[in-house]
């Protein structure tokens, strides 16, 4: 089964980040994708701070990462970016931690001037973790997230349909590249027959 890594950079722990992830989640798994959580936030502090490679949450989180097929990556906008919380984590992994990934950036901000967070922020640190492809990011207005009562969150109908299209390119990225693993590992199998 296809495993993809949902890294949440949100600082907080009541977040409309949180009710967007949760969408996202609940899609993959009507999907049959397994997924797994990172909350930066709930990694000890001194690991993140004081960049302990070897901490082993942070060792955990990074074989997570190493095992997934895909990763979401995803944090509020705050000044312009991502979370610094997020930036401590990602400096922790590995220098070729994304390689041979693909990426789906989310990213929810309070107004569209932080829409291109994604590619002027988002991009260049996912590329230089060797994240490939990166796909078309998503970017959600606070106002597209309303909290509940009973501590749930309902999405606006605009925002479900770009994150329903963007979840799907992902699963569709994620059978395309195992179907190509599977036809190269038959090949390798028929050549050593």
């Amino acid at each position: 089964m296809a495993k993809v890594v949902i890294l949440s950079g949100s600082a907080t722990a009541k977040s409309r980040l949180d009710g967007v992830l949760a969408w996202l989640e609940a899609s993959l798994r009507r999907d049959n994708i397994e997924t797994e959580t990172i909350k930066v936030r709930d990694l000890p502090p001194e690991a993140l701070i004081y960049a302990q490679f070897d901490h082993p949450a942070v060792v955990d989180a990074n074989r997570l990462l190493a095992e997934a097929d895909a990763v979401i990556v995803a944090s509020p906008i705050y000044k312009a970016s991502y979370t610094g919380v997020l930036k401590t984590f990602l400096d922790l992994i590995p220098q070729k931690g994304l390689e041979g990934k693909i990426v789906l950036p989310v990213a929810i901000g309070g107004t569209n001037a932080h829409l291109l967070a994604i590619d002027h922020a988002f991009k260049p640190v996912l590329s230089a973790l060797s994240a490939f492809p990166v796909l078309q990011g998503v970017f959600v207005l606070d106002v597209q997230v309303e909290r509940q009562a009973d501590g749930g969150y309902t999405l606006s109908e605009e925002i479900t349909g770009r994150l329903a299209q963007a979840a799907e390119a992902l699963v569709q990225e994620i059978h395309l590249r195992n179907s190509a693993r599977r036809t190269e590992q038959a090949d390798a199998s028929t050549v050593l027959s």
